[in-house]
């Protein structure tokens, strides 16, 4: 994307900058700003989108966890005093935007999510990627998508970037781990905002019967499949994904509008 990155205060983000809600979107593991390109795009003209880089590759290695990132979101929030966002969060940034959401429910007026963690995942397998085998990378990154072609050669670039620089891999690696310590099975209930969730019928890293878990345990959520769409429905299916993210935010706008009484 061409728009400028911003750096205060330790955090680098873009932001829309548009009056309105704003529209908070976490990226995964191995996610970056281009991830959320379509989402930016539909929604900046109505909504004050955001998106922070998460210091997954930043952290002191002691603070690197699904909480440390948690932390760091917080801390974002506070900063830019954003009084009440709508989160969007894709795989590990689904997580968490969920567990953000556990702790500040205040703050918080929506919450989406596309091929979350927080029940199961199975990203690379038992192993960490092979170093130096780009082949290998290739194949991997194709595999998030239900069409490989969508792992452009930018991205598998920057996937192989990270996977070969050591410092990022042990982070990488001590995040995952995180993850699967941190399992959300209990604490779902807690969630009370409006949760639309959104998910590839192909993703093969968090399956269909995890979105449907997820629905079972948030109370108020609904469930979108999309068909042959794999782990990042807002990247393989951007106009479906984003008709049912307009159409999920324009009734929690209308509820909020009527619970006002205005």
């Amino acid at each position: 994307m061409n728009i400028p990155v911003k750096e205060e205060k330790g955090f680098r983000y873009i932001e829309s900058g548009t009056e309105g809600d704003t529209l908070l979107l976490l990226h995964g593991l191995f996610g970056a700003l281009s991830n959320f390109e379509g989402i930016f795009k539909q929604f900046s003209d109505r909504y004050n989108v955001v998106i922070p880089i998460l210091p997954i590759y930043e952290m002191p290695i002691f603070e690197v966890s699904v909480m440390g990132l948690v932390d760091f979101v917080s801390k974002f929030v506070q900063f830019k005093n954003y009084e009440r966002v709508h989160l969007v969060g894709n795989s590990l940034g689904g997580h968490v935007a969920l567990l953000y959401a556990i702790a500040h429910p205040e703050r918080i007026g929506s919450i989406t999510l596309t091929g979350s963690s927080g029940l199961f995942e199975s990203a690379f397998g038992t192993a960490f990627p092979k170093r130096g085998d780009y082949e290998y990378i290739k194949r991997k990154t194709g595999d998030t998508f239900y069409d490989p072609s969508v792992a452009t050669k930018e991205l598998v670039d920057e996937v192989f970037g990270i996977v070969n620089d050591r410092n990022k891999a042990i982070r990488v690696v001590a995040t995952a781990k995180s993850a699967v310590r941190h399992n959300l099975g209990d604490k779902l209930y807690k969630i009370k905002p409006p949760t639309l969730l959104i998910w590839g019928k192909q993703d093969t890293v968090t399956p269909p019967f995890v979105a449907e878990k997820f629905h079972e345990l948030i109370p108020n959520s609904r469930l979108h499949f999309l068909d042959k769409c794999g782990h990042a429905p807002m990247m393989e299916k951007p106009e479906a994904f984003n008709e049912i993210l307009d159409a999920f935010l324009k009734e929690v706008m209308a509820e909020n509008l009527v619970a006002k009484g205005e």
